[in-house]
């Protein structure tokens, strides 16, 4: 091996090195409760946009074969996320996805069904969790333990990795109805309130998938 190899080979154990100290500083509160069988991560995508649903992703890691990578799903390149669900989805114990639709959101308002989201990604376990880690949140009418943790999905692994699997199974459900209601942008936008979105919806009026409560202003 020349000097060259080695150098390289070097910078990428050291890479490996610090990604697992990472991992490990995000993974406190799964140590705090590792007396759990199953720690559940909870988090939400799609609070903001003015169309589409709001996705809530739960997911139980396995506790002994860490996932690398695992951050907020905004820091996350698009290719990222895309690797790392499918490595969650392999790996996870369990990952369930809950699914509120903007009708609904209108109905009960933003934060009530965001809740509703998160119950149906509980609800769609194969298992019942022990305790549950949440983005910042008390999700109402569980009766099960819960730790709500302000950024959570940057502090926790388990919540990084709900983060993850909500925010790819939405941005797929957004890019897929840019090909059915064409003209907002939605494959680029993902329904948030983008200049491209605002003038199609100007242009074309609201689409099935807008939220009324959240358009007033600009139709």
């Amino acid at each position: 091996m020349n000097k060259r190899e080695e150098e390289k080979l070097r910078k990428q154990e050291e890479k490996l090195l610090k990604e697992l100290e990472r991992t490990e500083s995000m993974s406190v509160y799964e140590k705090e409760y590792d007396m759990c069988r199953y720690i559940c991560g909870i988090d939400e995508v799609g609070r903001g946009p003015l169309a589409g649903p709001v996705v809530a992703g739960a997911v139980i890691l396995p506790k002994d074969n860490p996932i690398l990578y695992l951050n907020d799903s905004k820091k996350l390149s698009a290719k990222k996320r895309e690797l790392l669900y499918d490595e969650i989805m392999e790996k996870a114990v369990a990952a369930g996805i809950g699914i509120a639709s903007p009708q609904r959101i209108d109905e009960i308002n933003i934060l009530q069904a965001t809740y509703e989201a998160m119950r149906m990604a509980i609800a769609d376990l194969k298992m019942r969790p022990d305790i549950l880690l949440n983005d910042a949140v008390t999700i109402p009418e569980v009766d099960i333990p819960q730790v709500p943790i302000i950024k959570g999905d940057a502090k926790s692994v388990s919540i990084a990795a709900a983060s993850i699997i909500a925010k790819v199974t939405r941005d797929r459900l957004m890019v897929e109805y840019d090909e059915v209601l064409p003209g907002y942008d939605f494959a680029k936008n993902k329904g948030y309130g983008t200049k491209a979105h605002i003038a199609g919806l100007k242009e074309l009026g609201p689409s099935p998938i807008h939220r009324a409560t959240f358009i007033r202003n600009f139709v």
